[in-house]
């Protein structure tokens, strides 16, 4: 990748020999070493550096290009408890465009999550080139024995294994079942002594993409350029941002966030019993009350983006690389979707109170009607904008209760 590097008190270290591959293609990647307390950070370092020297020969000749790992500072988790992959995305991203790097791997010892609450090996994020691996689950053995080490071979095959697995996702490919290949849904094999080949179809897709790196970077000066920047981004890569919207599955996004939830429902169940508002939903013009649902939507997602920070990187940094421009446009989108998803909620919650719950003929007799005939589009009308204002109650009051859940959901895949 092109780019110089940023002085640093202690430079990255080149943990993994440079293969020949294309002249004309390098990728770098960083490997970031997150340790729990109490843990050796240097074990975990050796670890994450002998997994990258089994994998880059796998690589270099999958994609045709020279791979270069390099291995940055360790930092010192909190505690021991287990992670999204998320929660190591705002480091990842930060290092990515400091190194710079096309694609940053997070090696850690703290156990890790999928998107089902499910225990991982490691997941990664296609969009965000970011993988994290746990080698908690990797030590785990049957009840009736003991947590295997770090050095023992299994582990460090299996490692290796996991590194080409993702990096494979990272470069958009998908699992190809029961064909034995690197490619097949992960599984720990204690048998391991090599990395799986790969497959045929799978190396030609993986050397046609990573022709696509290094992705494009600028300098933009002023919010402006940095959100043109961002336009142009998902411009170009549009179907990637699609695709990471239908995975995120967005609309279902407040089923996992009880607080935005509760801080929406709770004031329209007052408000539907108004009967201001009642004038005020039976008063208003059909394309008046769609775009001010259009119109709270937005600014409930864009609020939420900058009120709980969940650009990336959160530290300013004057590059900007395409694919954290492309993060960032995703998790705003999903964001748009969440809000979509929780005007939905209301409404349907509204229109049950004003179809089932009232007598048919109580809205009829309000007399702050000036028309005794109460249609079902009125209703409707009336229940979008009661639900509008319920969007804004729920972001502005609620907000979100883990800023990582979003970007979890957003970016990575839910199986290695």
């Amino acid at each position: 990748m092109s780019g110089s590097r940023p002085s640093r008190d202690e430079a990255p270290v080149l943990v993994a020999a440079e293969r020949d591959g294309s002249p004309d293609l390098a990728i770098d990647v960083g490997v970031l070493v997150a340790h729990a307390p109490g843990s050796d950070p240097d074990r975990l370092r050796t670890f994450a550096s002998q997994a990258a020297e089994d994998a880059v020969e796998k690589l270099a000749s999958a994609t045709d290009a020279t791979w270069r790992f390099y291995r940055e500072d360790a930092a010192r988790l909190a505690d021991h408890d287990r992670r999204r992959p998320s929660e190591f995305l705002d480091r990842a991203t930060h290092r990515m465009v400091q190194g710079p790097y096309d694609a940053v791997f997070v090696v850690t010892d703290v156990p890790l999550v999928s998107s089902r609450e499910r225990f991982v090996p490691g997941l990664s994020s296609p969009l965000a080139r970011v993988a994290v691996v746990s080698t908690r689950n990797l030590r785990s053995g049957p009840r009736d024995q003991p947590r295997r080490s770090l050095d023992d071979a299994a582990v460090r095959w299996n490692a290796a294994t996991l590194f080409v697995h993702l990096v494979g996702h990272v470069l958009g490919a998908r699992h190809r079942d029961a064909d034995g290949g690197v490619m097949e849904p992960f599984r720990f094999d204690p048998d391991r002594r090599s990395v799986p080949p790969m497959d045929a179809d799978v190396q030609a897709r993986l050397h046609r993409i990573a022709g696509e790196i290094p992705a494009a970077e600028a300098r933009p000066r002023g919010a402006l350029a940095r959100l043109g920047f961002h336009l142009r981004s998902a411009g170009r890569n549009a179907g990637r941002v699609t695709e990471a919207l239908v995975n995120s599955r967005a609309p279902l996004l407040p089923l996992s966030l009880p607080k935005l939830s509760t801080a929406a429902v709770a004031p329209t169940l007052v408000i539907v019993f108004s009967a201001e508002s009642w004038d005020v939903g039976f008063h208003m013009g059909n394309a008046t009350a769609g775009l001010f649902a259009v119109a709270s939507v937005l600014v409930a997602a864009c609020y939420l983006l900058f009120a709980q920070n969940l650009t990336f990187p959160r530290k300013h940094h004057r590059i900007v690389t395409e694919h954290t421009a492309l993060v960032n446009v995703t998790v705003l989108l999903v964001l748009v979707g969440a809000m979509v998803g929780l005007f939905a909620l209301v409404l349907a919650i509204i229109l049950i109170i004003e179809f089932v719950v009232f007598p048919p003929n109580l809205m009829s007799n309000w007399p702050s009607l000036e028309e005794p005939t109460v249609g079902v589009v009125d209703l409707v009308r009336t229940g979008a904008f009661i639900s509008t204002v319920g969007v804004l109650s729920g972001a502005l009051a609620g907000g979100l209760e883990s800023r990582t859940i979003v970007s979890h959901l957003a970016l990575f895949l839910d199986r290695p």
